[in-house]
């Protein structure tokens, strides 16, 4: 079955190939076959337009360019991969042979390799060295990210509670340039705020950030192709820079950051043992005093700091950090309603978006200052998020002719409306809006039981108020079933309460205006 590629993958293909990287590089670091890059690096020195113009576009452009193209998933060689992940864990087992796993493997498998197949695919997915190999890193390439195993600890000033606190840490591997930095959890927006601002402790942004498997930065863990998820891939696509998760029973691949955690109990947890914080703020503060003589110590086997490291071989590496500070994402969807609205449900108000798009079920992605509605990858509409609930945020060149009436909706437009069919139906619209904490909740209810004249004439639908009025209930269904089955007919008003020139009074509830 077919898979078609993300178009974050693509954005980060491009961005690699721009970087020099070979295909098979970012094939390594994108989970993605080699012949893969190829066919699709073959395709933009095709295209009309250069690399950068290319990355530059957004994802609907980029969609209509390379609209087909898939990368192939092989079920059988899948299924060899997934074996191999579970026969690494025997290795060091006494009297392990790789010829009682094939055998263990062909039982088990519909359409097995080869034993000589098996051997190869196996000695060219795993290196010969294994376990202790030494890595050798490239100035500016990547960042390290993990949490420690350990925690910190705050104090709540007003009831003493210990509040645990988790501690994150970043590691530039050539420098071994380090960051550290108290949140309060290993959640996607502590991670995401955490990353921001190491990246901005360095100055810069690597070319890829190595997280070690972290359940806030995927989707799916897995050895060979973990998933990313959307929100970790849009910060590195701010930052300019790729995401690469290590592989799970790979030390080689986090000894280095692992070193880093160890390093960082010594010098900042050790110092902190015996001192109280009451905030995250003041710890903080204190954790960032205690990085300087940390990254300013001599490394005896290199002759020098990891600052001055980082200042002389790394900084210059790094790419310059984006204008703007990112503002983390989340996705809902929506369906736009007859009105040409969305339903926002976290703030519970509606956006418009243009109305040619009713009917159709669309992504709202949004952050703390803006609202996006998208519809097949193209964004459809942009608003300033509004956080009070109930209300219509609009842009007037969204709607109809038709849908423009909806924004002349207001108490006044009703109780106007509601006037010309009597003082009892006048009267329960200005109770059904008060009622309401927020009058446009309000406004639809209040349509459908004046638009019932229509159906049932003004004065019964004066008549089928006052009933309503008697018994203090404002709802449409309740007043449609009272003209329905014409309990409004069961007695006449002593004169034509209708007419708009009778005095009004908001206590009006008795019969006496009835015979």
């Amino acid at each position: 079955m077919a898979n078609t590629l993300d178009l974050m993958d693509l954005k980060q293909i491009l961005t690699l190939h721009l970087d020099g990287l070979s295909s098979r590089k970012i094939g390594d670091m994108l989970g993605i076959h080699r012949n893969t890059i190829n066919r699709y690096v073959q395709l933009f020195n095709a295209s009309k337009y250069t690399k950068e113009e290319l990355l530059a576009k957004d994802n609907e452009e980029l969609l209509k360019l390379f609209p087909s193209h898939t990368t192939i998933k092989n079920p059988r060689y899948d299924e060899l991969m997934r074996y191999f992940e579970k026969m690494n864990q025997q290795l060091d087992h006494p009297g392990f042979t790789f010829l009682f796993h094939y055998n263990e493997y062909r039982l088990q498998s519909q359409e097995p390799y080869s034993y000589t197949q098996f051997m190869e695919h196996y000695h060219r997915k795993f290196p010969k060295e294994k376990g202790s190999m030494k890595l050798e890193h490239k100035a500016g390439h990547e960042v390290y990210i993990d949490f420690t195993g350990k925690k910190l600890q705050i104090i709540n000033r007003e009831t003493g509670e210990i509040i645990p606190v988790e501690v994150f840490v970043a590691i530039l591997p050539k420098s071994q340039y380090t960051y550290a930095e108290a949140c309060l959890s290993q959640k996607r927006e502590d991670l995401i705020s955490c990353l921001a601002n190491a990246l901005s402790y360095y100055g810069g942004a690597p070319k890829a950030i190595v997280s070690d498997n972290l359940k806030s930065a995927l989707t799916r863990a897995s050895k060979y192709e973990p998933e990313i998820n959307r929100s970790f891939k849009d910060f590195a696509r701010h930052y300019n820079c790729v995401t690469n998760p290590t592989r799970g029973y790979s030390p080689q691949d986090k000894a280095l950051v692992e070193n880093a955690v160890n390093l960082v109990y010594q010098r900042i947890f050790y110092p902190l043992r015996q001192m109280s914080f009451f905030s995250l703020e003041e710890l903080n503060r204190e954790i960032r005093r205690l990085l300087g003589p940390y990254n300013n110590l001599l490394l005896q086997h290199r002759q020098a700091s990891r600052r001055e490291l980082f200042q002389s071989i790394e900084r210059e590496y790094l790419k310059p950090l984006p204008e703007t500070a990112y503002e983390l994402k989340d996705y809902r969807r929506a369906k736009v309603q007859k009105t040409g609205y969305v339903y926002f449900s976290p703030d519970k108000n509606y956006y418009s978006v243009p109305y040619r798009y009713i009917g159709k079920r669309t992504q709202i992605q949004y952050t703390k200052s803006t609202v996006e509605v998208c519809y097949n990858h193209e964004r459809i509409a942009s608003h300033k998020r509004n956080p009070a609930p109930g209300v219509y945020t609009t842009n007037e060149n969204h709607l109809s002719s038709t849908h423009k009436a909806y924004q002349q909706w207001s108490p006044d437009y009703f109780k106007k409306k509601a006037s010309r069919h009597g003082v009892y139906v006048l009267s329960l619209i200005e109770d059904l809006l008060k009622e309401s904490d927020y009058p446009e909740m309000a406004y639809k209810r209040a349509m459908g039981i004046i638009q019932l004249h229509r159906d049932y004439s003004s004065e019964r639908l004066n008549n089928a108020c006052k009933i309503a009025l008697d018994v203090e209930t404002y709802s449409y269904k309740r007043i449609k079933n009272i003209l329905k089955n014409n309990q409004d007919k069961d007695f006449e008003p002593l004169e034509d309460a209708t007419q708009t020139h009778i005095p009004y009074h908001s206590n009006i509830r008795g019969a006496s205006a009835y015979k």
